[in-house]
């Protein structure tokens, strides 16, 4: 019997994990594109799977759609979690698995996106207000610099000081700092393109993308 309990944790983690990286690996702006008969997303602009790449089509809706349902990807398991177990390990878990699902999704050969929508998602279903100062981070850079992966660099390193300033060390600081670890890996080309001046502007059309995209 106590063999028994203590595997159960383990096995609900694990199931956890593996439930919430099959939902993450929905890639709704490969999804949505096809519904709104648009390119695919990973053939033009930056190649990437996500809202900001969707927008250069300059379908605003189907943008929209794919930040909403990005971040709910990520929301909704979290959500779940702390309301029927109120679990943080297990929610770290989730969240995790949702993200990395977001990053190499097996529905889609593994080409993700960068994972910042679901990344807020994810946060938001740790704590709203947790989401919410990471997002204001987000919008205020953005809506200062026009650059969204600036504005995705920048919450991206405070999202684990805001984390541990408002609710301590715990597992969830574990999963941030990982989360803001791949998000920044992520971000390694946009990163260069800042430095030489050639990263594309928030709403900005873009040529197809080339092999290297």
């Amino acid at each position: 019997m106590e063999a028994t309990h203590s595997f159960a944790p383990q096995l609900l983690l694990v199931i956890g994990a593996v439930v919430a990286y099959l939902i993450g690996s929905l890639s709704f702006a490969v999804i949505v594109s096809r519904l709104f008969g648009l390119d695919d997303p990973r053939t033009y602009g930056s190649g990437n799977p996500g809202a900001t790449n969707v927008l250069r089509s300059g379908n605003k809706g189907a943008a929209v759609l794919t930040l909403l349902f990005d971040a709910l990807k990520g929301y909704l398991p979290v959500f779940a979690v702390m309301q029927l177990h109120g679990n943080v390990t297990l929610a770290t878990v989730v969240g995790l698995g949702a993200f990395i699902g977001h990053l190499w999704p097996v529905f889609f050969k593994f080409e993700g996106g960068k994972g910042v929508a679901t990344a807020a998602g994810v946060l938001l279903g740790f704590a709203p207000a947790l989401g919410g100062l990471v997002l204001l981070v987000w919008i205020v850079m953005a809506v200062a610099f026009r650059y969204s992966s600036l504005a995705a660099l920048t919450a991206s390193l405070a999202a684990p000081v805001i984390q541990y300033l408002g609710w301590g060390f715990n597992s969830m600081t574990i999963g941030v700092i990982i989360m803001s670890a791949l998000l920044i890996w992520r971000h390694e080309a946009n990163i260069r393109k800042l430095l030489a001046g050639q990263e594309s502007k928030l709403g900005q059309k873009a040529a197809k993308a080339g092999p290297s995209a």
